[in-house]
């Protein structure tokens, strides 16, 4: 089945042209669309030494062949230069964003696939952003969505995303948890084929508290919500303190971990499949997958920059979307109908 992605390449100046660039080279077995300024592709093209033939978007996906890449124009203000972003342009990368939903949401595209953004870039345009995850929940009205990267043989999710770290304390509540781990739950069901997935819950505190010593929210919050889950059918461990969870002991029998902040869970990830993880944000209304790094402004036009993560997001992303188009014909087929979705399938915000 070839599908019709939008890949958004992020910050101009940044890796991700060079990258969605070099993964071309080799063609796909999927329509990759960049919604991205055409000039600006045929400018790193050349500076990288690449082909680069651009085609319209139309009719049926088509594979691509080698060099070759479909685009959806989203014009930059000024021209760009690697290694050195403009404020000006910070408007387009949120726009090439827009253009991605809007073609997510009315079916056009089967995915989305994020390159890195310079979040401080665009704040020093004046724009508001914390973040390609609040942004797209925000954008999609959907009001709560989780964060899990994964790697080769690791899952993390997170509880909270990119708050700081004073107000992490005060966002760890009952309702928060409850969202996160019925989202997390039916998602590696529905997404990832897994019937009962044992998911791993951090503490929030050293020692995941120490019985109080260390803090409370174990006994007030996690622990009570636990019960209450396990309760009802799910499989869940914890609180477990974080600096013990993530070993063979426990991560061997587990299908995902639950951390409580950005840093409590990533570090272990990135160390353990850096430039070989995806990003995927559970609970919007359609797939969304990036990659796992920043910019790397340095390395911006020198065609050092690696492709793992990139290739590793677009095929995840294929996955899923082939994966969820397949539960919507067995879908149709069950309920004796042929064509187009079925519209509780379209609705469901999975």
């Amino acid at each position: 089945m070839t599908l019709r992605l939008a890949v958004t390449p992020g910050e101009p100046a940044g890796i991700g042209p060079d990258l969605l660039l070099q993964l071309i080279q080799s063609g796909s077995p999927h329509e990759l669309v960049a919604i991205a300024d055409p000039q600006m592709l045929q400018h790193r093209a050349q500076q990288l030494g690449l082909r680069l033939t651009l085609r319209a978007v139309d009719g049926l996906p088509r594979p691509l062949a080698p060099g070759e890449l479909a685009i959806e124009p989203c014009a930059l203000a000024v021209t760009t230069r690697p290694g050195h972003p403009a404020t000006e342009n910070a408007p387009a990368v949120i726009q090439s964003l827009d253009k991605a939903i809007a073609g997510c949401l009315d079916k056009r595209y089967s995915a989305l696939i994020t390159g890195p953004i310079n979040k401080a870039v665009i704040n020093d345009a004046g724009i508001p952003f914390s973040g390609h995850t609040e942004y797209l929940a925000a954008q999609t009205q959907t009001q709560q969505v989780v964060m899990m990267l994964a790697t080769e043989g690791l899952r993390v999710a997170l509880a909270t995303t990119h708050l700081p770290l004073s107000e992490v304390a005060p966002a760890i509540t009952s309702e928060l948890l409850e969202t996160c781990l019925r989202i997390l739950q039916r998602e590696l069901i529905e997404k990832f084929a897994l019937p009962r997935p044992h998911i791993l819950v951090c503490g929030l505190n050293p020692h995941a508290g120490e019985n109080g010593h260390l803090g409370r929210e174990e006994i007030n919050i996690i622990t009570p919500l636990l019960k209450k889950l396990n309760a009802q059918g799910f499989n869940l461990s914890g609180p477990l303190p974080a600096d013990s969870l993530f070993t063979p002991k426990y991560l061997d029998s587990a299908d995902a971990v639950l951390a409580m902040y950005h840093d409590q869970g990533l570090p272990v990830l990135k160390y353990k499949g850096f430039g070989k993880a995806v990003n995927i944000t559970l609970g919007l209304p359609f797939i969304r997958t990036s990659v796992d790094h920043g910019t790397a402004l340095e390395l911006a036009g020198t065609g050092k920059a690696h492709t793992g993560s990139l290739a590793y997001a677009i095929d995840c992303a294929a996955q899923l979307a082939q994966a969820r188009n397949g539960e919507a014909r067995n879908g149709e087929a069950r309920n004796g109908k042929s064509g187009h979705t079925s519209p509780t399938k379209e609705a469901r915000n999975d």
